[in-house]
C-alpha cells in the first residue's frame, strides 16, 4: 500500500478545521454524516457543537451518533436526544441517532477473527458518505480514541457495541461488564468493525482529528480527568489509520511534561494494537507523509 498524506496545522480554530478538510480536495457526495462524540453528562473535554459549525455546514452535514451499551445519559434513545439538546448540539444542527429505530444493520465481518458481524445504526444507510470529526484523546478502556475508534466503537449501535466489548459472547447491555472481552481481543474487535463502515461507504469518507484537551479519559466519562498536556493541533486524512498514526506520533514527539501519563494509558491498555490490526486488515497504512499546513 502506498503512503497516504496527512496534513497538520498547530492552529487550533473552527475555520482552520473547514481549510485541514479542503486540503484533502475531496468532495464528499450526496447525504453527508458528520461523526462526532456528544459528550457524556458531567463530560467538560468534548468538543463543543459551536466549534464544528463552519465543517459541518461546509459539507452541509447531519450530525450522527449511537447509543451507548454503559449506563449514563445516552443508553436510551429518549435520554440521548435530551443530552443532546442540552449540550447544544440540536439548536445548530440536524442531529440523527442512527440505531433509534430498530433493526439494526448487520455488516458482515469476512475475515474477523474475533467478530463475525457489525452491528450500526439502519439510519447509517441514508447517507452517501461519512466526515468522521474525531476529538483525538486518551481512553479507559480503548487507549486512545480517534478515527478507528470513531469508525468502530462510534459507529456501532448499542448491542452492537456490546457485541465489541464482549467480543462476539452477548449482544445484551447487562453483559456489557460481566462478559467483557480480554483486551487484546476487544482491541481487535474494534479494528473488525470499523473495517465494515470502511467497506461500507468506500473512498466517500473524510478524517479530521482534532487533538485538544488530552485528558487520558475519552469523553464518555461523566467524571474525567482534566488534560494532562497541551494541544497539539489538527489533522486530516483519507486514510483512518495514517491520520491516528499520525497523532500518537505528534504525542510521543511531544516534550510536554504530560506526554509520559498520556501514552502510559495507551501503552497500559494496548492502545495502538488497534492501528497494528488494521493495518493487517488492509484498509490503511501506517506509512505517511506529513504535510504541516502553516
Amino acid at each position: 500500500m502506498d503512503k497516504a498524506t496527512v496534513y497538520f496545522t498547530r492552529e487550533v480554530t473552527p475555520e482552520s478545521v473547514v481549510r485541514m478538510y479542503e486540503q484533502l480536495g475531496v468532495e464528499l457526495p450526496g447525504k453527508v454524516a458528520v461523526k462526532v462524540h456528544s459528550g457524556e453528562k458531567g463530560n467538560q473535554n468534548y468538543l463543543r457543537p459551536e466549534f464544528m459549525i463552519p465543517m459541518v455546514k461546509h459539507v452541509d452535514g447531519t450530525i450522527v451518533e449511537c447509543n451507548t451499551a454503559y449506563d449514563g445519559e445516552r443508553d436510551t434513545t429518549e435520554k440521548h436526544v435530551k443530552l443532546m439538546a442540552e449540550h447544544g448540539w440540536t439548536d445548530v444542527f440536524d442531529v440523527d441517532i442512527m440505531d433509534a429505530d430498530g433493526p439494526d444493520l448487520v455488516l458482515p465481518i469476512e475475515n474477523g477473527r474475533v467478530l463475525k458481524e457489525n452491528l450500526v445504526g439502519q439510519g447509517i444507510a441514508n447517507y452517501a458518505s461519512m466526515l468522521v470529526l474525531s476529538h483525538f484523546k486518551g481512553h479507559p478502556m480503548g487507549g486512545f480514541g480517534g478515527a478507528l475508534k470513531q469508525l468502530s466503537i462510534g459507529c456501532a449501535s448499542n448491542q452492537g457495541k456490546v457485541q465489541i466489548h464482549t467480543g462476539g459472547a452477548s449482544l445484551a447491555q447487562g453483559d456489557f461488564w460481566d462478559k467483557h472481552a480480554a483486551q487484546d481481543d476487544f482491541i481487535e474487535g474494534m479494528a473488525e468493525a470499523a473495517e465494515t463502515i470502511v467497506n461500507h461507504f468506500g473512498s466517500n469518507l473524510a478524517f479530521i482529528n482534532v487533538a485538544v484537551n488530552l485528558s487520558v479519559d475519552c469523553d464518555c466519562c461523566a467524571v474525567a480527568e482534566d488534560p494532562c498536556m497541551g494541544d497539539i493541533g489538527i489533522f486530516a486524512s483519507t486514510d483512518p489509520v495514517a491520520i491516528d498514526q499520525a497523532c500518537i506520533d505528534a504525542v510521543l514527539a511531544s516534550d510536554d511534561p504530560g506526554r509520559d501519563t498520556f501514552m502510559e494509558r495507551v501503552n497500559s491498555k494496548h492502545g495502538t494494537k488497534i492501528i497494528d490490526d488494521a493495518v493487517r486488515l488492509g484498509y490503511g497504512t501506517k506509512e505517511y507523509d506529513l504535510i504541516i499546513v502553516e
